[in-house]
């Protein structure tokens, strides 16, 4: 039925036990694909290297298009811009990790791709609204709690 059918079908399935208030639904990989699904596998390389430089050179050189041109055609077609899409990875990979691991934020940041915890915070605020560690701290309430 095609990418758009299977997006949609995909967001509806995608169901968290439990998730903090205020906190938006958030899948990336179902998001981004575009409305054809012409970017999925560039969202599936870029996720792949996420603690990599992935400047707008970089991505269009990857995509074999011209830096002005990929980002206005990837703008148009995932509705946001490449550095918007790359944080939105990075954050994805980062609140799964601050969730369900142990490790050190300035490790998770690293490896995420932002560089240091005070970049991940300033992001996790732009996106949750909340820093890192309200989250860790509401998971492992949760966990005691249940």
């Amino acid at each position: 039925m095609g990418p758009e059918i299977a997006r949609r079908v995909a967001q509806q399935l995608v169901v968290y036990q439990r998730r903090p208030g205020g906190q938006s639904q958030f899948s990336a990989l179902v998001e981004l694909g575009g409305r054809t699904g012409r970017f999925a596998e560039m969202i599936l390389w870029m996720r792949e290297r996420l603690a990599e430089q992935l400047t707008v050179e970089r991505l269009a050189d990857q995509a074999a298009m011209s830096p002005r041109n990929f980002a206005r055609v990837f703008s148009a077609e995932v509705g946001m811009t490449p550095a918007k899409a790359v944080e939105r990875l990075r954050l994805e990979m980062a609140r799964t990790a601050v969730e369900t691991s142990h490790a050190p934020l300035d490790q998770i940041a690293a490896t995420a791709g932002f560089g240091d915890a005070a970049h991940m915070r300033r992001a996790f605020m732009r996106g949750f609204g909340q820093p890192p560690q309200a989250l860790r701290r509401a998971r492992a309430n949760s966990e005691r709690g249940a």
